[in-house]
């Protein structure tokens, strides 16, 4: 059963102020998104992206039944590049409308955030201030971590990353994870059946994710903005980077969830509100003109008194 959303939204906003819950974006984030030159929507869930990757053109069933899969079938036929390529075309290349979420998120200063899709919206709403990047990677040589980190100093317009080794993190920084990847400051993606395998593998064995991470998010709760959760290799991705999660571990806002996510959602010990993220971004802004509205009271109320204290 679905919580009570006012009651749920002032918890999780209480939360993100105190720093304590972490935004973890799906596709649904994106939703809203659009090319401003031919109106498109950006491609971000699983049957609009494989449309986009097949020049419009639906697949076989058995491909249209999740991303990875055709993403795979595309790399056997013609090469990993070629995945790759197309998403530079998509997330890199086309220019992309902004996000009232995306631009919210970063307005509210968090420590830590995970986004799961591989545009690049997020990035460029934390570009004016220094931020840390973890980059997800997948079948590289060369290292045994599944991650690339990058540093952002927020000074330059745009700001500047540069490659960055572990010892070398500002952990006071805040923190911008993407596990799937992204075309900035390199391309890197997890895309096909392989680089899930390949990715998860390291995941669950401890190599997908940096240490100071592992430290950071104990004891913390997760809010899923916009995350289906009908499918293995979203469950499987969250379920090992939520890892040392509080219990109850947040809340998951999916308007009309199946009983296969509830089932799942409460398996990690999350709360399903059956809400979107407008529905968060309303709540908040009633909280702030609230906020607003007794510190004007209050202003009022000192004037009134000559500085005294009002009882």
């Amino acid at each position: 059963m679905a919580i009570d959303n006012s009651s749920a939204f002032a918890d999780i906003l209480a939360g993100l102020a105190d720093g304590s819950v972490v935004p973890y974006l799906g596709c649904r984030a994106l939703d809203g998104v659009i090319d401003p030159a031919s109106g498109r929507a950006i491609p971000a869930d699983s049957d609009s992206l494989i449309l986009a990757m097949n020049d419009g053109k639906p697949m076989a069933p058995k491909l249209m039944y999740e991303f990875p899969r055709a993403a795979m079938n595309i790399e056997l036929k013609k090469g990993r590049s070629s995945v790759s390529k197309f998403l530079d075309r998509t997330y890199r290349d086309t220019v992309w409308t902004t996000s009232a979420l995306h631009n919210w998120l970063a307005e509210q200063n968090l420590p830590y955030v995970v986004d799961s899709n591989r545009d690049t919206l997020l990035q460029k709403a934390y570009a004016d201030r220094p931020h840390t990047l973890i980059v997800g990677l997948a079948r590289i040589g060369g290292s045994d971590y599944r991650f690339k980190l990058f540093q952002n100093d927020g000074a330059s317009e745009g700001g500047h990353y540069r490659a960055i080794e572990q010892g070398d993190v500002d952990v006071t920084l805040p923190i911008l994870f993407k596990p799937l990847g992204t075309p900035l400051p390199e391309s890197h993606y997890i895309a096909s059946d392989a680089d899930f395998v390949d990715y998860v593998t390291e995941l669950m064995g401890g190599f997908g994710i940096p240490a100071f991470v592992k430290r950071m998010r104990q004891g913390k709760r997760y809010l899923l903005l916009g995350l289906p959760l009908t499918r293995d290799t979203e469950r499987m991705v969250l379920s090992d980077i939520q890892f040392g999660a509080a219990q109850p571990a947040g809340w998951a806002l999916i308007p009309n969830a199946t009983d296969k996510e509830k089932r799942f959602l409460a398996k990690l010990g999350m709360e399903w509100v059956s809400a979107d993220a407008a529905d968060l971004l309303v709540a908040a802004a009633v909280d702030a003109a609230l906020a607003a509205h007794l510190k004007r009271v209050g202003e009022a109320r000192v004037e009134l008194s000559g500085g005294l204290p009002v009882l």
